[in-house]
């Protein structure tokens, strides 16, 4: 079903963010719709409806009009490169972006394994650095172990993770929480509806 059939369509990332989104999203006055199961990706009610998607499509599905708004980490942002309108850090799912290496690394950067590979030339081009990126899909920390790469960016939450491959933060690049973030167009044409929940969001996140 087209999402012009309704109120509102909301793009939620799966996992703790999603059960976070719809806590935020009730105490500001609006019920989500929940999962009737658990493949149940496209649920409605009241004139509203979700989508659960992967945190990385979430950009995608609401820069593209699919959906109305959606709640996305600050990192998935910085790395989409989407023109989105994004008006209030929800302040939950936070963690950072960091530069990851060995210990007694000495070496300069000559090629940095990431998730974020958009990101990372970004960061380097401002920092005035040159290396080769290569992007990862999971555990890029055993880029550096195994040899890969000199050096990695990725998602640090309380470093345990680090700790225990033995590695550690160099640099943190960026800080990241959840955000809401709105469809220009929608803006526009949703304006009673979608204004007063940013303002209440916004109440809710000061």
């Amino acid at each position: 079903m087209n999402r012009a059939g309704f109120e509102l369509t909301v793009a939620l990332p799966k996992g703790r963010m999603m059960a976070d989104s719809y806590a935020a999203f009730s105490r500001a006055g609006i019920e989500l719709p929940r999962a009737r199961g658990e493949r149940d990706l496209w649920h409605s009610g009241g004139g509203l409806a979700v989508l659960e998607l992967r945190g990385a499509d979430v950009p995608t599905y609401v820069d593209l009009g699919i959906a109305d708004l959606g709640v996305v980490g600050r990192d998935i942002l910085l790395e989409a490169g989407r023109d989105l309108y994004e008006p209030v850090d929800l302040g939950f799912g936070a963690c950072r972006l960091s530069l990851i290496r060995l210990p007694e690394a000495v070496t300069p950067v000559r090629r940095i394994a990431s998730k974020y590979p958009r990101f990372t030339q970004s960061w380097l081009r401002s920092r005035g650095m040159v290396a080769d990126v290569v992007k990862l899909h999971g555990n890029v920390e055993l880029a550096v172990l195994a040899g890969l790469a000199d050096a990695v960016v990725d998602v640090v939450q309380t470093g345990a993770t680090l700790r225990a491959a033995g590695l550690v933060e160099v640099e943190v690049l960026a800080r990241s929480s959840a955000r809401l973030v709105v469809n220009k167009s929608a803006l526009k044409l949703k304006r009673d509806v979608i204004r007063p929940l940013i303002d209440n969001l916004r109440a809710l996140a000061t």
